[in-house]
């Protein structure tokens, strides 16, 4: 499999950690998001591949072009059950969707750099941009913490779904330097995943493209 990826996008980052999880092979193909031309995704090249022009996009083994980080998970999760990243019990995949949906819907798409970039359009200065990004990083992990279990990864002794959603996550917390002292659960998973091998493959400092 071919994957485009860029090293510090959350959306690459969870699907190279399920990636790492289900211990999948795969060729990573780095698009990079700031080049001084205006970045590789805008590029008739990539948007050939991609008409949205974002990161990530996986090539399959068959050929087929898949975009969007949940239903290349999803994709994986099907074609890959041999190491699941989903529970078998019905509710409790659905309440590990829900925290990867806090995440992925509510929270992520609201610090992604097009959304930063449109706030800075409108006169929004860089302390304003940072307080929005603070707020639904902070709002997002409080909801999450309330959510996952009181010892393990988000709920378990094994890593999910819900994991590979919320370590990219934080990752973004760090960079616009939003504390996680309020959130001991969430500091409990990220300890786990610190000492983990796919965590640890798939972080950005790890990537080929990481400068």
């Amino acid at each position: 499999m071919d994957l485009y990826t860029y090293y510090r996008s959350t959306s690459s980052y969870r699907v190279r950690i399920a990636l790492a999880l289900k211990g999948l092979d795969y060729h990573a193909l780095p698009v990079n998001l700031i080049a001084p031309a205006g970045g590789e995704h805008r590029q008739a090249a990539y948007l050939a591949l991609n008409p949205q022009g974002r990161v990530p996009a996986l090539r399959t083994d068959d050929g087929a072009l898949l975009i969007q980080s949940p239903a290349i998970i999803e994709y994986l999760e099907e074609r890959y059950p041999q190491r699941p990243l989903l529970p078998a019990d019905l509710v409790a995949r659905a309440r590990v969707r829900g925290v990867a949906a806090v995440i992925g819907c509510d929270v992520h798409p609201l610090h992604n750099v097009s959304v930063l970039n449109r706030l800075r359009e409108t006169g929004q200065d860089e302390m304003q941009v940072t307080q929005w990004i603070g707020h639904w990083i902070s709002q997002g992990l409080a909801t999450v913490e309330q959510l996952i279990a009181d010892s393990g990864f988000c709920f378990g002794a094994e890593p999910g779904l819900a994991d590979a959603y919320l370590i990219p996550q934080l990752y973004a917390a760090e960079r616009f330097h939003v504390s996680l002292e309020p959130y001991p659960r969430i500091r409990r998973v990220a300890a786990l995943a610190a000492e983990h091998p796919a965590f640890i493959q798939a972080h950005p400092a790890n990537q080929p493209d990481t400068p």
